[in-house]
């Protein structure tokens, strides 16, 4: 009778030693500013050595090598003195966290966030939460980058609203969000970006199977999208929550609030009451109004047929103005609802009150604002000098050169994207660089195109959680340590750490399932070119 119990216990007990340990030795590396100035003195003295000793990389499909440039020469230190301030302002998160910090300002101290929440998860129940958290999560990939910054807040309001670990919502957000990001429920501008890569590839191949386009794994999107959704919330609920109540982690935030910020008790309040008062029920009515008026607007605007923000050739996918337009959209549909709800409850009666609430919110990530600049720079270095597409090479021929076949070269093939995943971080650069080698090498052992392109997949998505070069890795840091001050990039990565090996897991078993049943992977896109 008791054999379970002891079992269920010890299997816990060591997870929990194995994720301590991960945590121990993660926050010993040095805090994440001197982490990446290190980074970036191990990169410039790499790549001066390689520039020295003439090393070349040619990327496949390309007609000439390209040498690695190194930073301790002569090009190297004009490139660093003339671009300091375009590799800090070109740091990509830049452009997508700031404004949206701004947005999220207003709705979050105008109170409409909290109102929102109290109004849809007040009363929910506690269990379906992680859940929904790994839905929004994992359909979040249609928002692009914007989901990072969106999603992991608002999913620790949701628990915070409901009386559950709001740490939990917060990690499990990001975690479901970057693990997830190469799938979704919906068609992306990821999947048409994909295809169009692997149809550029497939072009030159004697027998190039069936024709790839976005919808070409959306049959393996949708399962593997409703099996991390499941694998997401189990997560959240049984494995990330109850270690966060065991370490006794804070349940507020510990930032030094603001004396003179009116409205940040409506938008931050400890005990979200579910019921809401008659102002505040008038108020989020109009929001809800307004901000469903504004998405009909910008919808109508590009629905008609001379839209312009239709593409070239009057769609939207693989790229358009709508599609580039998203930070946009999300911040519009954030702060008129935002000052409506404020007008109209009066926490935010004054125009003056939009800088000062947009102020603060800058302020509570001042931090990251400071290692954004050494992250540009890290980054900036890394793709200038050639490294990236270096390491990226160098792996796919050293898989080519196993001369592993069958399932075990699927595996193999998904193993290095994960692991080339950890370095270079941007799913396209990363697919095209392997799509040159790998789709034609598999193409000659009768596989599709579009079934190596749904492998890779599940490569690309889930260690992104877990490297330091996720910009947006930093950005959830910011947010942890505002209730755990002490928290390091260890501290993340061990609480990433069971997202991504049972999400790698999971997602290969799926894709195993779809191998061994030979099943369609999309409309006309099977495993074996026939």
């Amino acid at each position: 009778m008791n054999a379970a119990p002891t079992t269920t216990s010890t299997r816990a007990s060591v997870t929990d030693r194995v994720l301590a340990s991960v945590e121990r030795v993660g926050n010993r590396l040095p805090d994440p500013f001197v982490l990446f100035l290190l980074l970036f003195a191990v990169v410039a003295v790499a790549s001066t050595l390689m520039a020295w000793a003439n090393v070349t990389v040619t990327v496949p499909g390309s007609e000439e090598s390209t040498a690695i440039r190194g930073l301790f020469t002569a090009e190297g230190m004009t490139w660093l003195t003339t671009t300091l301030g375009e590799n800090y302002l070109g740091f990509p998160p830049l452009a997508t966290v700031l404004p949206i910090l701004l947005a999220v300002g207003v709705a979050e101290k105008s109170g409409l966030l909290a109102a929102m929440i109290r109004r849809a998860f007040g009363a929910a129940p506690r269990w379906a939460l992680p859940y929904a958290v790994g839905l929004v999560g994992v359909a979040g990939s249609i928002m692009a980058d914007a989901a990072f910054v969106v999603i992991p807040p608002l999913a620790a309001l949701v628990f915070k609203a409901a009386g559950r670990h709001p740490v939990a919502g917060l990690l499990g957000g990001f975690a479901a969000a970057g693990a997830g990001y190469s799938t979704s429920m919906l068609v992306t501008s990821l999947d048409a970006l994909f295809a169009g890569i692997t149809t550029a590839v497939t072009g030159s191949l004697p027998d190039p199977g069936a024709a790839v386009n976005p919808l070409s794994n959306y049959f393996f999107n949708v399962v593997s999208s409703v099996v991390l959704i499941l694998v997401a919330g189990f997560l959240i609920d049984k494995v990330l929550e109850p270690r966060l109540v065991k370490q006794r982690v804070a349940r507020t935030e510990t930032v030094e609030a603001d004396d003179g910020d009116a409205g940040t008790s409506a938008g931050a309040q400890e005990v979200l009451d579910p019921h809401l008062s008659p102002v505040e029920s008038r108020g989020l009515r109009w929001a809800l109004v307004t901000g469903t008026a504004v998405a009909l607007v910008i919808a109508a605007a590009s629905l008609v047929p001379a839209s312009p923000w239709r593409n070239e050739d009057g769609g939207f996918l693989p790229a358009s103005p709508l599609l580039s337009s998203i930070v946009f959209i999300v911040f519009v549909l954030f702060v008129i609802p935002g000052l409506v709800y404020g007008r109209i409850t009066g926490t935010m009666p004054k125009a003056s009150d939009i800088p000062r609430v947009m102020g603060l919110s800058i302020k509570e990530m001042s931090g990251f604002l400071v290692l954004a600049f050494v992250l540009g720079q890290f980054i900036a270095l890394f793709n200038w000098s050639g490294i990236g597409n270096w390491i990226a090479v160098a792996g796919a021929s050293g898989l080519g050169s196993v001369g592993l076949t069958g399932f075990p070269a699927i595996l193999a093939f998904i193993a290095l994207a994960s692991v080339l995943n950890l370095f270079i971080i941007s799913g396209s650069a990363m697919w095209t660089l392997m799509a040159a080698v790998f789709v034609p090498m598999f193409a000659l052992l009768g596989y599709e195109p579009a079934f190596i392109q749904a492998a890779f997949r599940v490569g690309d998505s889930a260690t992104q959680v877990l490297t330091p070069l996720n910009p947006y890795m930093i950005v959830l840091l910011t947010m942890l340590r505002r209730y755990e001050p002490s928290a390091g990039l260890g501290t993340v990565i061990s609480r990433m750490l069971p997202f991504t090996v049972v999400f790698w897991l999971a997602w290969v078993a799926v894709l195993t399932v779809f191998y061994v049943f030979d099943l369609p992977l999309g409309p006309g896109n099977g495993i074996f070119i026939q």
